[in-house]
């Protein structure tokens, strides 16, 4: 916890006792849960701290979190929206994950950490998109290491509502990915903002973080059927 903190402070986040009791708790969960099912490679503390957390966490140093509604689309174990949560409370977060598996052990996660204003759900980013429960109500929408970005877009910025961000984090090599993505991110009502590279502290793992702000409402022929996205990428 003492190297969790320390991250956090370099990436100008306090985190209180309390928050680090929940991440030990998590810590616990997530190795013991990776016996039984497939949920992260990352079994070395120090490289969940630094590969999974602060990595997490280096959203909350770009974005105001405070109140806002999020998002994390193809969660998996929960980054980046656990960690996050741990971090501000006064967040509110969806955890959407498309094997059910993985949203038992999230649920659990939540109720052992006894999270508020955070809810794991099953299903796949195509059917919540066109739920109108979900579809633009988000004010930040997160996906890490999911799909390339053309997929990633229609994937999460129909969630985002008009003035959001849909943020993906990915490793250092996006350039092309980003020249890739001007045809959806444009169709699907974005425009590129910004792209934020980082140093994790006490690593040399860079991170590339791609801010695309909604501007505009994505037409409701998107995103398209299950599976469409990804066999043929809006290019």
């Amino acid at each position: 916890m003492k190297l969790l903190k320390e991250g956090a402070d370099a990436l100008g986040i306090t985190l209180g006792e309390k928050s680090q009791e929940k991440f030990r708790v998590y810590t616990r969960l997530l190795l013991e849960w990776n016996e039984k099912i497939n949920l992260t490679a990352v079994t070395q503390e120090r490289e969940i701290i630094i590969k999974h957390y602060l990595d997490s966490l280096s959203l909350g140093s770009i974005v105001d979190l405070e109140g806002k509604n999020l998002i994390d689309v193809g969660t998996g174990a929960g980054f980046p929206g656990i960690p996050l949560k741990i971090c501000d409370e006064s967040l509110n977060v969806m955890l959407l994950d498309s094997l059910e598996k993985r949203v038992k052990f999230l649920k659990e996660v939540i109720s052992l950490l006894s999270l508020k204003g955070i809810e794991a759900v099953h299903g796949r980013a195509e059917d919540y998109g066109i739920n109108q429960d979900h579809r633009e109500k988000y004010d930040y929408a997160t996906a890490r290491a999911v799909a390339e970005l053309p997929v990633l877009c229609e994937y999460c910025l129909p969630f985002v509502k008009p003035g959001g961000l849909f943020i993906a984090m990915k490793g250092p090599s996006a350039d092309t990915e980003v020249q890739e993505a001007g045809k959806a991110i444009s169709v699907l009502g974005g425009e590129l903002e910004d792209v934020r590279r980082l140093v994790l502290p006490f690593s040399d793992y860079e991170r590339t973080i791609i801010m695309i702000r909604k501007c505009r409402h994505t037409p409701s022929g998107y995103p398209r059927k299950s599976g469409r996205p990804t066999k043929s990428p809006l290019k």
